[in-house]
């Protein structure tokens, strides 16, 4: 695949207005979301759940792309179709999270460093021929007492830039993302400082490794204190933070921002979003990739029934249409109110 195709992957990625659903969650993960609504975390379930995101009529107009998990993404529509051709036919590029998730960083307690690498050119290769265009890995960075240390956070930079280089090289668009978890009692000024050090760690390695800035997007958390945190930051104060820190960070070259929203409420990671693009133009896009930020509503009105579908994509398609004008910053709280009306 030529280099420009990439180039131009990315930037349709964050098209103006348009971002990423992460429905990428392990056949684990996604059973626990599950077992809260009471439905059996069964692999015809599984598929049934993502062929309502994935078809959803019209959300292609908000969504530019889905991230999905090696199931989901063998997985076929009710009619035979496979998902990324499926997505594709709503304009959604098909992308595959391709670590194998965060374990015990030896040597240093309450740390990790995400795996996934050894056979990772081969699985690239097999998830182009099954239609992704892109793809994600995550990495985990805690928040405690003397931690993280500098090995925690250069161990997972090292790791991001060397699934990067292989993304780009097997010509898919690599999605970086380095998550400092909201877990803990910090302060959003420690948040700050921790953020800026990973970001800085992590663009450093990818320039060593050779990764081309202008192929890739960035998924960072938000700059925001503990859920814990006696004192929490006001929406204004995340976005001032926020925009700060990747100000000082982030490549003018990287083609967009994508965040998570990392256990924040659907309305809240959507009004965070939305003050940041009122804060003045920036170097580059900032939009989504939610993951529960923009199911949890869907998932609860779907319900496990057949029947609710229509009411499920609904929902969703209300929650994409709210994230995709905070991507403009447009949104307003009466966009809330509208469609609950």
């Amino acid at each position: 695949m030529a280099t420009h195709d990439l180039a131009a992957t990315a930037k349709a990625l964050v098209a103006p207005g348009r971002g990423i659903v992460a429905a990428d969650e392990s056949n684990a993960t996604i059973g626990k979301r599950f077992k809260a609504i009471n439905v059996e975390n069964t692999e015809e379930n599984r598929r049934s759940y993502r062929e309502l995101l994935l078809t959803a009529k019209g959300a292609g107009q908000y969504v530019s792309g889905a991230i999905l998990y090696d199931e989901t993404l063998r997985q076929k529509t009710a009619a035979g179709v496979p998902f990324p051709t499926a997505s594709a036919k709503e304009g959604i590029f098909a992308g595959i999270k391709v670590d194998t998730g965060a374990k015990v960083l030896a040597g240093f307690p309450g740390e990790t460093v995400t795996e996934g690498l050894d056979g990772l050119r081969e699985r690239l290769a097999e998830y182009v021929t099954l239609g992704a265009r892109f793809t994600k890995w995550r990495a985990v960075i805690t928040i405690g007492a003397g931690i993280p240390t500098p090995a925690c956070i250069e161990a997972n930079a090292h790791a991001l830039a060397r699934y990067a280089a292989l993304a780009q090289e097997a010509g898919l668009v690599p999605i970086v993302e380095p998550e400092v978890l909201m877990d803990g009692d910090h302060t959003i000024e420690r948040s700050e400082t921790v953020t800026t050090a990973t970001l800085e760690q992590v663009f450093g390695a990818l320039y060593r490794l050779g990764v081309v800035f202008e192929h890739m997007l960035l998924k960072p958390s938000m700059v925001i204190a503990g859920k814990d945190c006696r004192v929490q930051a006001s929406v204004q104060q995340v976005a001032e933070a926020t925009v700060r820190t990747l100000r000082r960070t982030v490549p003018s070259a990287v083609p967009g921002i994508v965040f998570l929203s990392g256990g924040q409420s659907p309305a809240l990671a959507t009004e965070h979003l939305n003050v940041m693009n009122t804060l003045g133009s920036h170097p580059w896009p900032l939009s989504f990739s939610y993951g529960r930020a923009l199911q949890d509503e869907a998932l609860k009105t779907w319900g496990g029934k057949a029947a609710n579908v229509a009411a499920a994509q609904k929902a969703y398609l209300h929650r994409v249409k709210c994230v995709s004008a905070a991507a403009s910053g447009k949104y307003s709280k009466q966009m809330e109110v509208s469609a609950a009306a």
